[in-house]
Order: C-alpha cells, then structure tokens, then sequence
C-alpha cells in the first residue's frame, strides 16, 4: 500500500499500523489495521509491541469496549451459573462504587495505577456521604474485578494481562486484628439476651457456627433433639428487597451434633412456638420454620443482624464488663476458635462450619492455628516428662 513505511501510515491528522497475525483456526495470517494515533511515535510503539505479542500468539483485537459494558456483558453471562443472591451483590458492588469512578474508560486502557487510585479513594471517600468506605467491601470490589478481569484475559480474550493483578490491592485486616470475643464475653452476652424472644437464634449461632441465612431457612423437620442434631439443608437471602431461598453456600447439605445445653434451649424455644401458635390459631403462617416473626412468619434476615449491636450497646449502658462490638457473623468466628484452640480436629471444624474443603478452614483461621503451634513443643515435653 502507497504510503506505507515499515508498518507504519499516515492518514489525515493521525497514524496508524498494521501487524500480521496468524488465525489459530486456519494457520494463516491477515494483516491487522489499527488507527488514531496523534503521533508517528505513538503509533510505532503500538506497533513493536503488537508484533511481540503477535509472535507470541498473544495478540488481542483492539476493541472500544468500555469497563461499564464489559460488567455489564459479564454479568449477564454469569447470571445462569452462580445463585442469585450473588450476582445481586456483585451488580450492587459494581453499580455503587465501579462504574461511577471507571465505567466509561475503556477495557483496555485500564492501567494497575487506576486501579491502585480506587481503591484508595474508596478507602478514604467511598462511603455514604463521603465517609470511608469499609476495608472488607473494598476488599470484595476487588475480588469482583480480578474474576472480571480475568475472564477477559483467558474467555473473552480482549487483554493479554489483567491489571488488577498489578494493581496494589487493598490490604486485608487478618482475624489476628479483629477482636473475637472469649469464651467468657459469649456467656455474659448469652446470658444478657436470654429474655430476649431471639436468645435461642443467637445461642445456636455460637454453638453451630451456622451462617445466619443458613439458620434463618431451618425446618423444625430438620432437627431432630432426640439425636441431639440438625441438618442444615439451605439458606436464605434477601435480592430486592424479596426473601429468596437457596442452597448453601457449598452446595451441599451437611449434619451439625448439638450438646446437651443447645437441645435443651431448642425444646424449650418449641415449647414457646407452639403456644405462639395455639393462640393465634387459623392466623398462624404455614410452614415449620425454627425462627420465626409474628404469626408464624420467616424471621427477616436483617433482623438479627441488626438487633446484636443494639443488645450489645444496651447491656454496655447498664452493666459491667463492657462488651466489644461484634458482627453476628462473629458469632460464627467464635465457635471455630474456640473448637481450634481447644485441639479439635480441622477437618471437623471444617465439617462443622459447612467449608468444602479443610483448606479453607486452614487459611481462615491460620492465626488461630499459629498460636496453638508455639504451644505444641511444651505440650509435647510435658507429655513424654521432659
């Protein structure tokens, strides 16, 4: 073509330039234009490094795509395969805090440093009203873009890299940092809520270390106090507003065993139940849920989990000692380090916590299982009488 000078022409005001690349499918290769260059020296770098990655087979279309449409795409994509709730959290964590700061720049001109300045602003500014933004939900912002990204790197093949891998990620606040109440701050809080109609919810939240949506789609069906157990089948969420049930968050059902105290409040708490339901007669709600609002009605989910600080403030008002405020998620942290540090098993506590594989247990609760470790040489010695 007239004009062309190695790869490289000018047209009108901006440059352009054309590489070979081979069709994986046909073994041939085609040249490839691209365009709008405002220098000769801009279009000559672009060149080099799309005859490097050319001849790597690595080379990427060059596409107008913006980051807000490729999330958009993405997610669409993704609705068939992951539950519901899920992809409702990662829309509401894209829509708040991605695509107003990055959605109109496009995929590929997305560089780690923009990335990097993200999160940072989210930390400091990204909050309601200007306020910092939580560490864990930028921490999950983050883990949204590294799967996003990845699959335009490795399915959709617009990137040759991600820049979210470069990008200085969020640090994570270990469980070391985050204070997990003792064995001594769950009886005090037990003991403060047990007139409260949802004492039995937050016992067997501490005793199970089930996840709350888990508890909240519990059937009386599904406990057996004789055997001293209960399967936990499915959960529970909340996706616009609407309570939506599904499976658990691995996929499988699984068997919790409950000690003597935990089935004794359970009786107790049926015994309630059913003259709840005596009183309100034909108005009681079908269904045989564990937990339940008035008339027989599924307990909201947001419920409990707003109703334990308000129990923790209350007693930190009247009563000594104070109380740390905690999630009710906590509660949940609480029964495997207390099951950790006392010696038992990782794969039971694994089994117990609902996590697929021990693996998970072990990465989670790694500061938990360092601790024991430093103990184990003394344990040892007193054991052999050294």
């Amino acid at each position: 073509m007239a004009g062309v000078k190695d790869g490289i022409l000018q047209r009108g005001t901006t440059w352009s330039y054309v590489v070979r690349v081979r069709d994986p499918e046909t073994g041939r290769s085609r040249p490839r234009w691209v365009g709008g260059f405002a220098t000769e020296r801009e279009a000559k770098t672009a060149r080099d490094e799309a005859r490097v990655a050319a001849s790597r087979s690595e080379y990427v279309n060059r596409t107008t795509i913006t980051v807000g449409q490729f999330l958009d795409s993405w997610l669409g994509v993704h609705e068939v395969e992951v539950k519901p709730q899920t992809i409702a959290s990662y829309r509401d964590l894209i829509d708040r805090y991605v695509t107003p700061r990055l959605g109109d720049v496009r995929l590929q001109a997305v560089q780690p440093a923009m990335l990097t300045r993200l999160y940072t602003d989210l930390l400091k500014a990204g909050g309601a009203k200007g306020r910092p933004l939580a560490r864990s939900t930028v921490e999950k912002v983050h883990a949204i873009l590294r799967k996003a990204f990845h699959d335009a790197v490795n399915i959709d093949q617009l990137l040759n890299a991600s820049p979210v891998d470069r990008a200085k990620r969020p640090r994570k606040q270990s469980a070391a940092a985050k204070h997990i109440w003792t064995p001594a701050d769950l009886r005090v809080f037990l003991e403060t809520t047990r007139p409260h109609r949802l004492f039995p919810f937050f016992h067997l939240a501490a005793y199970t270390g089930a996840r709350r949506g888990e508890l909240l789609n519990l059937r009386w069906s599904n406990v057996d106090l004789d055997a001293g157990s209960l399967e936990i089948q499915g959960t529970v969420a909340v996706i616009n507003g609407q309570r939506v049930e599904g499976t658990t968050k691995g996929g499988h059902a699984r068997t919790v065993s409950l000690d003597d105290a935990t089935v004794a409040v359970l009786r107790s708490h049926q015994r309630d139940q059913r003259d709840q339901r005596f009183a309100a007669g034909p108005d009681w709600a079908a269904g045989d849920f564990v937990f339940t609002r008035g008339a027989g009605l599924p307990l909201y989910p947001d419920t409990p989990s707003q109703l334990i600080p308000k129990l923790i403030e209350q007693h930190n008002k009247t009563a000594n000692p104070s109380l740390p405020r905690i999630r009710l998620h906590d509660l949940r942290h609480i029964h495997a380090t207390v099951l950790l540090e006392a010696g038992v098993p990782v794969h039971v506590v694994a089994g117990r916590l609902g996590h697929a594989d021990p693996a998970i247990t072990l990465r989670v609760y790694a500061h938990v299982l360092r601790a024991s470790e430093t103990k184990a040489a003394d344990i040892f010695a007193s054991a052999v009488g050294g």
